[in-house]
């Protein structure tokens, strides 16, 4: 059981050193358009909310 933990983790060890690694811009870079994105879609699904609340009232009453 323990050679096979140590084999799988030598493996991971061999893997991570293939890894190319995005540079500190490119980290920024994802991360302003993750954050932008997730800002557009809560203002679309709060506009929708608002719209579809006002009319749910409108026809209830």
């Amino acid at each position: 059981m323990f050679g096979n933990i140590r084999t799988f983790l030598d493996d991971v060890k061999i893997e991570m050193k293939k890894v190319t690694w995005p540079t500190m811009s490119q980290t920024k870079g994802s991360t302003v358009v993750v954050i932008l994105t997730v800002i557009a879609i809560a203002i679309y699904f709060g506009v929708i909310d608002f719209f579809l609340s006002k009319m749910i009232h409108f026809v209830l009453g």
